[in-house]
């Protein structure tokens, strides 16, 4: 890919990772809900336990909080990248420590699933990281919108778009 090329996406580069932030937020908020699904499945009795049983939902859980933990890794990875090609360096603040402190809470709450079988605290752990990360998930949302805002803005001081 030729120089001209990637200057001429730049811009555009700049939208991948809020999209995909704002995706994943999304995708962090069925998770809960499964979780809480799985949850009541489990406490459950009777009739309900056998309905809820059906709906699978331990099985999506694990599935959907795996392509979060791949993807917000990924996703972390690629705003950094973007941030760089952009300004020449990785602007330091509070979105990329919090962003940081998400892929280590996903990371330790995908980490801690082996052992919740075994261990009725380690699954509380994990509710309590994953809950942290969707407030911190709400925080960066908000920040990386007054992000998007100031790049729409020096884009149309520069006349790119």
């Amino acid at each position: 890919m030729s120089s001209d090329s990637l200057a001429a996406l730049k811009p555009y580069l700049s939208f991948f990772h809020p999209i995909t932030m704002w995706i994943l937020l999304v995708v962090a908020l069925y998770a809960m809900y499964l979780g809480v699904q799985v949850r009541r499945a489990r406490l459950a009795d009777g009739e309900l336990k056998k309905e809820l049983v059906k709906g699978r939902f331990a099985i999506r859980h694990h599935q959907i909080g795996s392509i979060l933990l791949a993807l917000m890794v990924i996703g972390a990875i690629g705003g950094i990248t973007v941030t760089y090609l952009n300004n020449g360096k990785i602007v330091i603040g509070p979105h990329l420590f919090a962003g940081l402190g998400m892929v280590g809470l996903v990371s330790t709450s995908a980490a801690l699933v082996p052992f919740m079988q075994k261990h009725d605290w380690v699954r509380s752990i994990h509710v309590s990281l994953n809950l942290i990360l969707l407030g911190l998930f709400g925080w960066q949302a908000v920040t990386g919108v007054q992000i998007v805002q100031k790049i729409v803005s020096k884009m149309m001081t520069n006349g790119v778009g």
